[in-house]
């Protein structure tokens, strides 16, 4: 007669208890992880934003010293200034020359939108 189950003497599984226990330790690492790596992403998008706003306020700089005169009103002057914008990050608004004014930005994943004025003071809420 053949077995196909042989058990070993002395051989042991992991209980019950000692499952649910390692179960509980993975829940209780994962509800401290899970609200940290929200907060990491939010500042990744605030992050994003603002490096946006530095990039249009070089590119306002940049189109300006070649027309003095100009007012920045669109994304168009941005974008001859050489300005590129992230996929997230969308033009507001901008009325900006080179002593008066600001440009504005929306972020779609940060859920805000930040300013940059004349000066190169970035503001974001």
């Amino acid at each position: 007669m053949i077995r196909a189950f042989y058990k070993k003497r002395g051989q042991k599984g992991f209980t019950l208890i000692e499952l649910m226990i390692v179960i509980a330790i993975i829940g209780i690492l994962a509800a401290i992880a899970i609200p940290q790596f929200t907060q990491y992403r939010k500042r990744g998008y605030k992050t994003d934003l603002q490096a946006n706003l530095k990039n249009a306020y070089t590119a306002a700089q940049a189109y300006l010293s070649d027309h003095p005169d100009a007012t920045i009103s669109s994304s168009g002057a941005l974008t001859t200034g050489g300005y590129k914008a992230s996929p997230t990050v969308t033009f507001s608004s901008a009325d900006m020359t080179a002593s008066s004014g600001g440009i504005t930005l929306s972020s779609s994943t940060y859920g805000n939108s930040g300013s940059v004025d004349y000066q190169g003071s970035i503001t974001i809420p």
